[in-house]
């Protein structure tokens, strides 16, 4: 468990600043998931593949490496961030 105390020379109170900053970074994080997974499945639908039968054939040299399959698997990885980020910050709780 990680913990952060953040202090401020304003009387204004942090804490609903830096919730609504949380909320407003998964807000954005959840938009680019959405634009992120239909990417992916316009992938899917253009080569009549899912995207883990793709990689399970792409990482065994099965495929041809071209472009779109490089953006195909940059698109893979990047929703793993994606997830990995909101995952993040969706669990801070504020200590008391």
């Amino acid at each position: 468990m990680s913990v952060l105390k953040l202090t401020s020379s304003r009387s204004r109170p942090l804490r609903p600043l830096i919730e609504a900053a949380i909320q407003n970074e998964v807000r954005l994080l959840k938009a680019g998931i959405q634009r992120t997974e239909a990417r992916l499945q316009a992938f899917e639908a253009e080569y009549n593949l899912s995207t883990e039968e793709f990689l399970r054939r792409y990482e065994r040299d099965e495929l041809a490496e071209t472009l779109t399959f490089d953006e195909w698997v940059g698109e893979h990885r990047m929703l793993q961030r994606l997830h990995e980020k909101a995952e993040t910050l969706q669990e801070i709780r504020f200590a008391d």
